[in-house]
């Protein structure tokens, strides 16, 4: 009875808690998660090197759940994929949208966060006063809405020099809705266009909704405002998640049953209006 009761018990543990499994058979004792350090406020470098923000906080909390010992290291944007699929690492975790494309050559957990994109101009310029204020549209279930408020943003925004990070959804969807109305041009990290955005050499800049937050809470962007319509879906991806190896199921596993609980127990909540003062909980 003993021997069949074990059986059952272990069958249902697979079942219900594969985390936690996976964790204590040893394979997964540390995991190790790359993250860019240059994307305030979701991953940074702090004060004396320490990476710091809602990343970085997320994935101690999921390593916890996981029974797994964390290790997070900086990795250049650029080539964040490359050396995940080298296994110089066993996951990303660094602001990274899901998308059709990158699931050709990486899998992904389920989204742990999903805040759409917008733009930042200068208040006192004619592209925040054509821009018009914030609005949010899924360019996947608002196709006529969206495809509608594209053109205002391409009329405001023709002929200026618009920055974008090079390799991420934001490149993509400036290229595929843009492409002809503006000059794009790319940037290695935030930080760099920023820069440019400030000394005025780009007008506007599109990225992530949350980091721009970022850029606007520095001084030097206190004339500076997200502006017009924001969007999600589309080649802009269906949220962020935990970057993974295809073969690493298991580890796939883990983090969905990680993030699932951190979701339905408010910790994603929390530290998305820690880090960024609103609730970029995927929904659904």
């Amino acid at each position: 009875m003993k021997k069949f009761a074990r059986l059952a018990l272990a069958a249902l543990g697979v079942a219900l808690v594969p985390a936690v499994v996976q964790a204590q058979d040893g394979k997964w004792g540390t995991v190790k998660i790359a993250t860019e350090g240059a994307y305030v406020p979701w991953n940074f470098t702090g004060a004396g090197g320490k990476l710091e923000g809602f990343e970085i906080d997320l994935a101690n909390d999921l390593c916890g759940r996981m029974k797994v010992k964390c290790e997070i290291v900086a990795q250049d944007w650029d080539g964040i994929i490359p050396a995940l699929t080298a296994k110089k690492y066993d996951a990303i975790m660094a602001g990274m949208s899901i998308t059709d494309k990158r699931l050709e050559t990486i899998n992904f957990s389920r989204s742990y966060a999903d805040a759409g994109n917008g733009i930042v101009v200068e208040k006192n310029s004619d592209a925040h006063k054509a821009l018009g204020p914030v609005t949010r549209l899924n360019l996947g279930t608002q196709k006529a809405e969206a495809e509608k408020a594209l053109e205002g943003v391409r009329a405001a925004l023709k002929g200026k020099t618009v920055g974008v990070q090079v390799s991420s959804t934001h490149a993509n969807f400036a290229d595929q809705y843009l492409k002809g109305a503006v000059e794009i041009r790319e940037y290695k990290t935030t930080e760099q266009y920023d820069l440019d955005l400030a000394a005025g050499r780009v007008d506007a800049v599109i990225g992530d909704a949350t980091a721009l937050q970022g850029t606007l809470d520095k001084p030097e962007f206190k004339d500076y405002a997200i502006a017009g319509p924001g969007f999600s879906g589309g080649p802009l991806g269906r949220g962020v998640g935990v970057g993974l190896r295809k073969e690493n199921q298991d580890l796939k596993t883990m983090f969905d049953t990680a993030i699932n609980a951190a979701i339905a127990d408010g910790t994603v909540k929390r530290l998305s209006e820690k880090w960024f003062k609103l609730d970029v909980t995927p929904q659904g």
